[in-house]
């Protein structure tokens, strides 16, 4: 094979002598080691997105979780390569490919969230948190399919792309309603993913597909330009393979909007970096309570062996566990959490970014109408009022006095027992098949605590069990502790090392 050498006369520079590359390889791929690779000039930001945009049109038609690619994409990746020749220097997220899940308002794309109602909708203006991010170096690859509304915490169906499937094993969900950004990141379609959160939407399908899910505590991260389900409970946040991409991520979106006031919350609360708590000996010395509460509720017997050795594991990278932990009267405490103000928060969305009189209420959502019987069902629900009424109003986690006081009972107990975090998995049963989803949806326990409590749980891989189906180990922690979680969840992996690709 003959080198050819030649002058680039546009404004950046590959080389004055190139040879033919072989293909690249984007197979869990880290921020870090991108950045290495910029930096040694061992391939470019274009080049990048363009090995994904190839691993996307060549192998998602076994998942169906893209369901659109930026046609920017490759014209954003070489505008950051010509910036770094000019600068020398590397932003934070500096050429990262996201995928972005499609309820999040992103400039130029359809923003669907799964429905018919929002097909032709394409925002004027990016999100709060997509501003963020590209502003830190990041290109927003592709938007990922969505259980229709976020309605879904089983499956990730929508009327706009259909059916997502779990990488690992294509009979089965990647749960929901971010089974897109879940399906899409664990197949490496991407290096880092968006989900959204309101009761186990970050978490579960991040859980399903061997992921790491910060689902943050209420008010850190901003959710303006957000299609919402119930914004009492929403939050975004990272999805991706390890635990540094998402506390690099992390770095990125954490922090005060005015569009979103719950975010003042966070105010005085947000470390420098919280890179500083990657430590590999972080569980040291850490005590760990195990909240058998959760665990042992009918869970599956190879789920349950997964948590106990993850407790084993624990311990051996030097955690204290303290099992059995109980919270006073919790079995009373999380009855009537639930809120459901859809109707209230999709009408303030479609008024604020939609801005069509044909479209600013959910009688006109469901008069467009839906092809999920799943969505179909929850659209009637919601307009029939079916749902009690709540004697007092729905607040936030920082002033509605049930929310206050379930969080209150949990932290009493950790503070009492000096607990640095809660630990039970994020579902006690395996991913359901997809043509039965909801006959076997069991075990989902993301949606019982952190939602309602505003605290931040993360989840990450704990293992896997028959069938080549993932599951998670979720730590819960204290209000805008996230810190501490950092430093737990990444001595975890890396002292287990339990994520693996899909084959």
């Amino acid at each position: 094979m003959k080198n050819f050498c030649y002058l680039v006369f546009t404004s950046w520079i590959l080389g004055a002598c190139a040879t033919e590359k072989s293909p690249l390889s984007v197979e869990e791929l880290s921020i870090s080691e991108i950045h290495q690779a910029f930096l040694t000039k061992k391939y470019t930001a274009e080049e990048l997105v363009e090995a994904y945009i190839l691993r996307i049109e060549e192998s998602d038609s076994l998942l169906n979780a893209i369901s659109v690619i930026n046609p920017a994409a490759i014209i954003r990746a070489r505008q950051l390569d010509q910036e770094f020749v000019k600068t020398g220097k590397l932003r934070p997220l500096h050429g990262i490919p996201v995928l972005v899940k499609d309820n999040i308002n992103t400039l130029g794309l359809p923003t669907t969230a799964g429905a018919l109602a929002l097909a032709d909708f394409i925002p004027k203006t990016d999100s709060f948190i997509i501003k963020e991010l590209e502003e830190a170096g990041a290109i927003v690859l592709a938007k990922t399919n969505m259980a229709e509304w976020a309605f879904s915490p089983m499956h990730s169906e929508s009327s706009t792309q259909g059916t997502t499937r779990n990488p690992y094993n294509l009979d089965h969900v990647p749960a929901g309603s971010s089974g897109g950004t879940g399906a899409g990141i664990a197949a490496n379609f991407g290096t880092i993913g968006l989900g959204t959160d309101t009761g186990n939407s970050i978490r579960g399908p991040s859980s399903h597909n061997a992921l790491v899910g910060f689902r943050t505590t209420l008010g850190l991260i901003s959710r303006e330009g957000i299609v919402p389900l119930y914004l009492r409970n929403d939050v975004v946040g990272p999805m991706t393979r390890t635990v540094e991409d998402a506390v690099r991520m992390l770095d990125v979106i954490a922090g005060y909007d005015e569009k979103d006031p719950i975010t003042a919350n966070s105010n005085g609360k947000i470390p420098a970096s919280y890179q500083t708590f990657l430590d590999e000996n972080g569980l040291k010395g850490a005590r760990i309570g195990v909240f058998r509460t959760l665990s042992e509720n009918d869970p599956h017997p190879e789920i349950s062996n997964l948590f106990n050795q993850a407790l084993e594991d624990l311990g051996k990278l030097g955690a204290e566990i303290l099992d059995s932990v109980e919270v006073e009267n919790f079995a009373e405490l999380r009855q009537n959490q639930w809120c459901g103000t859809f109707k209230q928060d999709l009408e303030d969305f479609l008024q604020t970014y939609v801005k069509r009189d044909s479209m600013s209420r959910l009688e006109d959502v469901i008069r467009v109408g839906t092809r999920s019987e799943f969505a179909k069902s929850r659209l009637q629900q919601f307009s029939s009022n079916q749902r009690q009424e709540q004697e007092d109003p729905c607040g936030d986690a920082f002033t509605d006095p049930r929310r206050i006081a379930f969080r209150q009972a949990i932290e009493k107990t950790m503070d009492s027992l000096n607990l640095d975090a809660l630990v039970y998995p994020s579902w006690n049963h395996p991913a359901a098949k997809i043509d039965r989803f909801q006959q076997e949806y069991r075990g989902d326990n993301s949606q019982i605590i952190a939602p309602h409590t505003g605290q931040p749980a993360f989840t990450v891989p704990m293992g896997f069990v028959s069938g080549n189906l993932p599951a998670g180990l979720q730590f819960l922690g204290r209000m805008f502790d996230e810190g501490t979680l950092i430093r737990l969840t990444y001595s975890y992996e890396q002292g287990t090392n339990h994520r693996r690709s899909p084959k």
